[in-house]
């Protein structure tokens, strides 16, 4: 959660949703910046809580993590050849080294499997595309609520 709170610093600070409607055409504002967030947040203290007991969880969040630092910044950065995307600096120095240590202690203590890693993957990969597909989605005729 330090890491994601940090995270969520930068990418204010730089100016995520200018970036990210300009770059990645994502029709954000910033209150779906907030809410986005505060949403991770639950989920960040709702997964410390069931570590003990379900190792899906904190892999889903760490995959969530290394998802973000990978398919929002770090791969935009290359695309772009070379333009800023806020939070690449957390999410290089943060994200990807906790991913990467989550994974390793659960591997580690044995408990990974095939079917928790799909699981925890998966759900990482749709927790990521959820918001995206609402902001896309909201545009449409049938979700204004005018």
């Amino acid at each position: 959660m330090a890491a994601y709170a940090v995270h969520m610093m930068e990418e204010f600070s730089f100016n995520w949703r200018d970036w990210a409607r300009a770059v990645i055409k994502l029709p954000v504002e910033w209150g779906d910046f907030y809410v986005t967030n505060a949403v991770v947040i639950v989920l960040g203290i709702a997964q410390a809580f069931l570590a003990p007991t379900l190792a899906v969880a904190p892999l889903g969040f760490a995959s969530l993590m290394a998802m973000n630092a990978i398919f929002f910044h770090i791969l935009p950065v290359i695309v772009t050849k070379g333009r800023f995307s806020p939070g690449l600096f957390t999410a290089v120095v943060l994200f990807l080294p906790v991913a990467w240590v989550v994974w390793a202690r659960a591997i580690e203590d044995g408990q990974v499997d095939a079917k928790t890693a799909t699981i925890a993957i998966l759900g990482a990969a749709l927790l990521m595309a959820y918001p995206i597909v609402m902001l896309h989605l909201r545009s449409r005729p049938y979700f204004r609520q005018t």
